[in-house]
């Protein structure tokens, strides 16, 4: 089937590539005809090139030409026939400058006057008798450093310069007043009329249209705009990050990026305190996370609970300061043939901050409507800089955030009832239910602790052509959040360890405490040498771990001897990676090639004996001896890709990677894609057709623990999970026979479109299909079978390990994920006094399981024909919304900065375990976010948000009698399956100064 895919989409492509050619070579006849000036030819070289020409418009604006005798695609041949052919000398300045100037008398046309940095490349012609300079400094309006390369000219001229890498310009005009007009690509230009050169003219440029910003991901050869790259990219700078006042990271994104999905969970362990997030709804594990485009580690943790991820390893998106951020890039196409393993859905890229302008500090504080969930946070980001360009940038954070609750009150106990039998639990006139119909319960986001710190740094040396680099992470998160409360008539007694002297035993709330440390450095260097090549060679370390406290519990076992406070043991996992990039780029043709080396090391704690021992701490019995383990595995990879400017709208490009893993063994993938520049650059049409691959995690295969949870039968009792090297799994004879984990492979066909019908209007629209084969999977809960008249090899394990259900990991299924994405940005609206921007996202996307799912033999012999039921089923295909939609308005009045963003989630489904009668479809909502702003002055702002200013909730749960995702009443609102969590209307405050 993937070949018959291949072979179409290749046919697809190479009518798509003929088409594309056809158009080319009409719109060239057209131009043969015509005649155009030297400084429109100059802005196509400008374009084309990237370089940047200075001049004096009086001297060639009456110069024509036909582009057709100059259509070369080397630059140098260019200019050397302008030369022959023109009465003008080109004076090359190093990099990418050009001085233009009248060949006689050239001793007296020459220069002196380039900036200290050589290079800002205004000339100052002595026999022009030009009287008046202009001087002054172009900013970045977001970060408020400088705007080196930016364009700076004369309105109704050809007259211009651009700026130094420190943003200063100096420009000379024969005659006052003039408009000058500055742009820059990836930011909105504006004009500014200039009576007098006395003072400096300095300009601020605010972040522009979406298809013009820059981007490095997708592309290891060269940089190139959103509306250039041929796959699709999303471009979301800090100021938009911070425009949705969600306070995380993966928060933000999620209210930004509608295929990008990221919720809290709750009552699910650690889980809670990471919250799975993915893009595509592929899962956590199937997006590869860059940091100034080096991978970012994974977390120690595989999301084992009932939430959406189950089974998946992701990486601690957490962890990751917001106020450290630049912009982060979101590719939405798969690009394992550039990055290797993890890339299926996508990669998202984030920028890290380098020259700040100011030392900027944030003060924020929020609270729930319901009065829960306070939360405050601070952070400072600043830095220098020293020598040539050299940076130093720093960012400091502490963020704190109270529980929330939002527990269900079902007035009696249906779960325990029917398990004990006892009328007074199901019909609630229990005497316990009756003082407490929410059944003691804390459902809602963990509390938690926040300290983070970042930095980044660069030295720039051999005349900026070269720089060492390093930046990194370090972060610690101290979490608490809560079990299902221990009714006295589930556990009836404490032995007086939890109860206060003198009261009655009332059960007790177990606490699921974490302690995670997050740790990443990158070191490097890169440089040019010889005919222009470039070099990147770096070191990444990476390190996630977390270790639990299990608290306010006992082992019943130990009766009065219990602790009440246990050690259960924990995780990590770490990585070292070597980089070596390559690239250079021949004219038309720029080619990539390097390696990467990769060692990983997951390692598995064992907690105290009292937490595991005859059946262990109550909530979350701890790691036992025989589950600690200390894995390791390398792998290699090397690539080689090449983009062709085949003309200057037509690019064609493609990327082959392979990669050899110690444990697994090997892999190639693949990727061809193809760009065309529509008319005057106003869109592109853009496809590609790739493979890629995921490698189990090492979390995967080597995971194995004990959990207290609702068995498969409905009673509570012992959950074993035994990893893939488990003679217990693996063995063919004692064992279930289960396969080794192998890869997980892709095939990804997508195709868009995307037109600036204004200069400040834009829509993209891109079409995705992509296939899984072999997909990892943490099968469902294996349990007794009912007959006590025979003993099947499954039960027999469950017998030997004195457990009552068993799960693993295997590689069992394979699915088919399509999707729509559209985007579209209007701004600058000019509405009153002030200026309006319209941002609307929208995503359609849908997961089917493509096939049967693979048991394997001993297993399906032993009468279990279903390792992954309904309900599994449903985390992959219907456990995030399948619609999401995102509407953002902007108003920007002066000092005053408004934003409202209105988020639709679309509809998920709870499905069943086996009855279909009991599921249940939870309708789709709006969530909507209101905040505003205020510049008290040059260095103070201050800021008020509302999110979910209608306190909008998901669907309440249906109660049924048989205990399904509910648990009996428990739980008010969706949690197995999420749309935006349940915390409702929060309502936050905060300041920012800018020193």
């Amino acid at each position: 089937m993937i070949k018959k895919s291949a072979i179409s989409l290749l046919l697809v492509l190479t009518l798509f590539f003929g088409f594309a050619q056809v158009i080319e070579a009409s719109n060239l006849e057209r131009d043969n005809e015509n005649y155009i000036s030297l400084p429109k030819f100059l802005e196509k070289l400008s374009n084309k090139h990237s370089v940047f020409f200075s001049y004096k418009a009086k001297d060639v604006v009456n110069t024509v030409l036909n582009p057709n005798d100059y259509n070369y695609k080397n630059l140098s041949k260019v200019i050397t026939k302008l030369e022959q052919t023109t009465r003008f000398t080109f004076e090359h300045l190093g990099d990418k400058y050009y001085v233009i100037y009248n060949k006689k008398p050239r001793a007296k046309a020459i220069a002196n006057s380039l900036d200290e940095k050589g290079v800002n490349s205004t000339l100052e012609i002595k026999d022009m008798k030009l009287q008046n300079t202009i001087k002054g400094t172009v900013t970045d309006a977001d970060t408020g450093g400088p705007l080196p390369g930016a364009n700076v000219s004369i309105k109704g001229t050809a007259q211009g310069t651009i700026t130094d890498f420190d943003g200063k310009y100096m420009l000379s005009a024969t005659q006052l007043p003039v408009t000058l007009v500055f742009s820059s690509t990836g930011f909105e230009s504006q004009e500014v009329e200039v009576s007098s050169s006395s003072s400096p003219v300095n300009v601020a440029l605010k972040s522009g249209l979406a298809l013009d910003k820059i981007v490095l991901v997708g592309n290891r050869a060269k940089p190139r705009t959103v509306l250039e790259s041929p796959v699709p990219v999303d471009n979301i700078s800090a100021r938009e990050l911070a425009i949705s006042a969600q306070p995380e990271v993966d928060k933000m994104l999620s209210y930004r990026v509608p295929s990008f999905n990221s919720t809290n969970q709750t009552i699910s362990d650690a889980t809670a305190h990471f919250d799975p997030s993915e893009l595509r709804n592929l899962g956590p594990s199937r997006t590869l996370v860059l940091i100034n485009g080096k991978r970012k580690n994974q977390s120690a943790l595989v999301y084992v609970n009932e939430t959406p991820g189950r089974g998946e390893v992701g990486v601690d998106m957490k962890s990751i300061p917001a106020s450290a951020i630049e912009r982060i890039e979101v590719l939405r196409d798969g690009a394992s043939a550039q990055y290797g393993s993890d890339a299926i859905a996508g990669v998202i890229n984030i920028i890290l901050k380098e020259k700040p302008k100011q030392t900027t500090i944030n003060l924020g504080s929020g609270v729930t409507s319901q009065g829960d969930g306070f939360r405050y946070n601070a952070d400072i980001n600043t830095g220098f800089t020293f020598g040539d360009d050299g940076y130093f940038n720093v960012t400091a954070e502490f963020y704190h955030q109270d529980y929330t609750n939002r527990a269900g009150e079902p007035g009696n106990d249906l779960l325990f009832g029917n398990i004990f039998g006892d009328s007074s639990l199901l019909d609630g006139t229990h005497p316990w239910i009756q003082a407490n119909p929410d059944l003691g319960m804390i459902v809602g986001q963990p509390e938690y602790d926040k300290f983070g710190l970042s930095f980044n740094s660069g030295i720039p040396y051999n005349d900026n052509k070269a720089e060492f680099y390093v930046f990194g992470s370090l972060q610690q998160r101290n979490g608490t959040s809560f079990a299902l409360y221990r009714a006295p008539y589930w556990i009836t007694d404490d032995f007086g360890l939890l109860t206060p002297p003198g009261q009655a035993y009332n059960g007790f709330q177990p606490t699921f405490e974490t302690d995670i440390r997050d740790n990443t450095l990158s070191i490097g260097n890169r440089w040019e040498m010889f005919n222009g090549w470039k070099v990147d060679l770096s070191y990444t370390f990476g390190r996630n771990a977390v270790d639990y406290t299990i608290g306010n519990t006992i082992n019943p076992s130990l009766g009065a001897n219990s602790p009440t406070t246990f050690n259960p043991g924990g995780y990590s996992f770490k990585n070292d990676i070597g980089n070596l990039d390559i690239s250079k780029s021949f004219g038309d043709v720029s080619i990539s090639f390097g390696s990467e080396v990769r060692s990983e090391q997951f390692v598995t704690k064992a907690g105290e004996p009292a937490s595991y021992s005859n059946g262990g701490a109550q909530s979350f019995p701890g790691l036992r001896p025989e589950n600690a383990l200390r894995e390791k595995r390398s792998n290699i990879g090397v690539y080689g890709g090449i983009d062709w400017d085949a003309s200057e709208q037509l690019l064609v490009g493609g990327a082959v990677r392979y990669e050899d893993y110690s444990d697994f063994g090997n892999n190639v993938s693949w990727k061809i894609n193809a760009r065309y520049l529509l008319p005057e650059k106003k869109g592109a049409i853009r496809a590609s057709i790739n493979t890629g691959f995921r490698a189990p995690s090492l979390h995967q295969i080597y995971l194995s623990n004990i959990q207290t949870l609702q068995l498969a039968d409905g009673t509570i009792g012992q959950q074993g999970t035994f990893n893939n090297a488990d003679p217990v799994i693996i063995d063919p004879i004692a064992g279930l026979g289960v396969p080794q984990l192998d890869a997980e492979e892709s095939f990804n066909i997508a195709a868009g479109f995307t037109y600036k019908f204004t200069p400040r209007f834009t829509v993209s629209i891109d079409y995705y299909n992509i296939r899984v084969d072999d997909r990892v999977l943490f099968t469902n809960p294996l349990g007794f079978d009912g007959d006590d008249t025979s003993t099947n090899a499954v039960e027999q394990v469950l017998l030997d390990n004195n457990i009552g259900n068993i799960t693993f990991f295997v590689n069992a299924v394979d699915t088919k994920t399509q999707g729509i994405d559209l985007v579209a940005n209007y701004r600058g609206i000019e509405l009153g006094s002030g200026k309006l921007t319209v941002n609307a996202a929208f995503n359609w996307n849908k997961t089917d399981l493509d096939g049967t799912i693979s048991v394997p033999d001993k297993i399906l012999n032993a009468g279990y024909t279903d390792i992954f039921n309904r309900e599994e089923q449903s985390r992959i295909t219907t456990a995030r919304p399948n619609l999401k939609g995102v509407l953002g308005l902007e108003y920007e009045l002066g000092k005053w900065f408004f934003a409202l963003n209105n988020t639709y989630f679309g509809k998920v489904t709870w499905r069943h375990p086996s009855t279909p009668g009991f599921d249940q479809t939870f309708a789709g909502k709006i969530v909507t976010d209101f905040s505003a702003s205020y510049e008290v002055s040059k260095s103070v702002s201050a800021k008020v948000s509302i999110n979910n200013l209608l306190d909008t909730y998901p669907d309440e749960i249906n109660t049924f009698g048989d205990f399904g995702t509910d648990l009996g009443g428990r739980f008010r609102y969706p949690w197995e399956v999420n749309q935006f969590g349940f915390n409702g209307m929060t309502l936050s405050a905060g300041l920012t100064f800018k020193l």
